[in-house]
């Protein structure tokens, strides 16, 4: 099995947020393989862009920040295809009001459940929802 990281759980790794420690104790002791989709990877830069916008985060240190996780993603992940499949699937998944799934967190259960993957996030909403559809959460937060 693997461990499918989503956008919180990567840019914990990359801006020092009040979870970082924990996501990096966590990666250091994984034992599984790293996943991280392009899904997953637009998520990431969208997030520092956001930051930049906002003023969290200055332009260079944004810049530095998608540099870093480039490198870090090609020397110790796997990527990961999205599927059409995974889309109609995180469709019947928003479509349970229950569990008040954003669409993009839905996708990434939908993967997760395709390839058997324990999804990474420090999103409690997300891990719980993931469990009730029968897909392992781990939140390393």
């Amino acid at each position: 099995m693997s461990f499918y990281l989503d956008a919180s759980a990567i840019l914990a790794i990359l801006v020092e947020e009040s979870s970082s420690r924990a996501v990096d104790d966590f990666l250091s002791a994984a034992d599984e393989t790293l996943i991280v989709g392009d899904f997953a990877a637009a998520e990431v830069a969208s997030g520092l862009s956001r930051r930049a916008r906002t003023g969290s985060l200055d332009l260079a240190a944004a810049n530095a920040g998608l540099a870093q996780f480039d490198a870090w993603r090609a020397a110790f992940t796997l990527d990961l295809d999205l599927h059409t499949g995974d889309v109609r699937l995180a469709h019947v998944f928003v479509r349970r009001f229950d569990l008040g799934l954003r669409a993009p967190d839905a996708l990434h259960t939908a993967i997760c459940r395709r390839g058997g993957h324990k999804l990474v996030t420090l999103d409690r909403r997300l891990a719980t929802a993931a469990e009730a559809l029968g897909v392992r959460a781990i939140h390393p937060g």
